[in-house]
């Protein structure tokens, strides 16, 4: 097992402006002179923590990472407002135009894995290599193992509790039924349906579940977070088909990457990463045996690191 490099923080942190209405928080941390790499965080809506940076060498790498529009420290937060997968893929481009970076290794996980095959997809001669965990390919299969008829049969107690609140015309349409409470104007009405809609995803991300409730200063980011989800979720993630993400794998085919999966991933289901392999072959899938979908399981944790390891050969300044 490799460990995370020891914390690090950001050798530098600005402000960037994206739109009318939304500006990002962006960090670079490691070394100024290394080889880049961008780093997508989960959600959608998560926003960065001081975790990801510890799964790169800060003696090798110059890794840049960014809260996504209304995300983190993003203002505003929780906007949902011009706010779509093609904005958060052409936002990672001003960023590297803006620091004067050609090409970067890839790294994300969950959602991030989704924004970074959107990435690599639209933009490939922009990247050196991807890391990606958990993969989410935002398709309608996924959404429907765990909105409809997945995680609940492996956690009905935390699935009853989150369809509680929901009348039972509710419950055939969940993720519409959550959108409408996360978008009142009522905030008791966001804030009850964060801390629910958060609560179970939570639970199912753990492959030993030990879940805490969050403190009072954090919660509008759990909010904002819920909030951008049911977004997406509603809007089909914003891509153009269902299938987007597999059906232009072959713009991969002159990349390598490493596919980091755990074996129960209640969250994102391995199906998904086995099915992004058989599509790019020129990806390692890596499958952790004891792990679920979090990226702090020390299987998981592991694995990442040893990638961005592995890339130190292969990847340019």
């Amino acid at each position: 097992m490799m460990p995370l490099f020891p914390e690090v923080e950001p050798f530098r942190s600005f402000r960037l402006r994206v739109s009318g209405i939304h500006e990002l928080h962006v960090e670079e941390a490691g070394n100024p002179s290394g080889p880049p790499a961008i780093f997508f965080h989960g959600g959608p809506g998560a926003g960065i923590s001081p975790l990801h940076r510890r799964f790169f060498d800060p003696a090798f790498w110059r890794v840049v990472l960014f809260d996504q529009r209304g995300s983190g420290k993003s203002t505003p937060l929780g906007e949902l407002r011009e706010n779509t997968t093609g904005d958060l893929v052409e936002d990672a481009e001003r960023i590297r135009t803006h620091l004067g970076i050609e090409k970067w290794l890839v790294f994300g996980g969950s959602w991030g894995s989704t924004l970074g095959l959107a990435y690599a997809e639209r933009h490939p001669a922009r990247v050196t290599g991807l890391i990606l965990r958990g993969i989410f390919l935002a398709r309608k299969s996924e959404l429907e193992w765990s909105f409809t008829d997945g995680v609940r049969r492996i956690w009905p107690d935390a699935w009853e509790a989150f369809v509680a609140p929901l009348t039972p015309r509710e419950r055939g349409s969940i993720v519409r039924a959550y959108y409408r409470r996360l978008t009142s104007e009522e905030p008791a009405d966001r804030k009850a349906a964060a801390l629910a809609w958060n609560a179970f995803e939570g639970i199912a991300s753990h492959l030993v579940s030990d879940l805490k409730p969050p403190a009072a200063e954090d919660i509008e980011r759990e909010i904002a977070l819920a909030r951008i989800e049911a977004h997406y979720f509603m809007n089909e993630s914003f891509l153009e088909t269902d299938d987007q993400l597999l059906r232009d794998a072959w713009r991969l085919r002159a990349l390598k990457g490493v596919i980091v999966q755990g074996r129960y991933d209640l969250v994102c289901p391995m199906q998904s990463a086995w099915e992004l392999a058989a599509a790019w072959p020129e990806a390692r899938l890596i499958v952790v045996p004891a792990a679920g979908h979090a990226a702090d399981e020390p299987g998981i944790a592991s694995a990442l690191v040893e990638a961005t390891e592995a890339f130190k050969a292969s990847v340019v300044k």
